[in-house]
This record gives structure tokens, sequence and C-alpha cells, in this order.
């Protein structure tokens, strides 16, 4: 996200950035909410992913992958909100032989789990979604 945001600003490109250092997250929320001039919100998943309603976002690209898909689906879910009037388009950018490759693969094996678990009649288990299910396997 730095070297985005380092470009962004070398392009004096309009943007909102939230980590986990920000202190006014919801003064950046509303303005990228309301300014039409700003049309970019850099969040990183840990800090973006709970507590964020952002109906002005139209296209969500992951940049950092997390080992836990639930938490990238859910920071996906914050442009999925009432109120929501467009299209959400997510897309995931990854490099070739990264770290982030390695993380995708972890994902794909969680998956298959979840997969594997749900597809057999287990009773309570056949009756959760895929969202708890991951969640439960990831404490």
């Amino acid at each position: 996200m730095d070297l985005v945001r380092a470009r962004l600003d070398d392009s004096g490109t309009v943007y909102e950035y939230l980590d986990g250092k920000t202190r006014d997250r919801q003064a950046r929320v509303d303005r990228f909410q309301s300014d039409p001039e700003c049309s970019i919100f850099l969040i990183s998943l840990k800090a973006g992913g709970h507590g964020l309603n952002l109906t002005a976002a139209e296209y969500v690209f992951i940049l950092d992958p997390w080992w836990n898909p639930a938490v990238e689906a859910q920071a996906v879910d914050r442009a999925h909100r009432i109120g929501q009037t467009k299209q959400v388009i997510a897309t995931r950018i990854v490099a070739r032989d990264t770290i982030e490759e390695k993380i995708l693969e972890l994902q794909a094996s969680k998956r298959a789990l979840a997969d594997a678990i749900l597809g057999q009649d287990q009773g309570v288990l056949s009756q959760i979604g895929r969202a708890e299910l991951e969640l439960l396997l990831t404490r």
C-alpha cells in the first residue's frame, strides 16, 4: 500500500488513507463518501474490516491479501451496504512469485477444507454458511 500511496502523492491524485494508526477514521470515511474529487480510499485490511460503510465505492482492489479469506470478504462487504446504488467490482492484484501468491494458496486450502466439511452431512455443520465455517476454522 505504501507504494501505491507514494504514486498517488507523486501524481497529485486526491485520495484518503486509513490504517491501524489513523486517528480520524470517521472524517476520512465522510470525505470519501461525500467528496466527488476523492475517488480513492486506501485501507489496510486489518483497519478496514470493521465498522465502515463505504457505499461510495464501486471498485475494491485487494493489494495485500490476508491468510484468512473471511477477512478479505468482510473488507469487500464494506462497499456492499444498505444504500449502495452501484454494482461493486472486487479485484485481487497479486504479483507472481511473491508471498502474496503463497497466501492465496493457503486461502485455497482453507476453502477446500470448508467445502469438504460442508459437503458431508454433518448435522448442525451442514446448516452453517461458508463464512461462519471459515471463521470457526481460523480461530
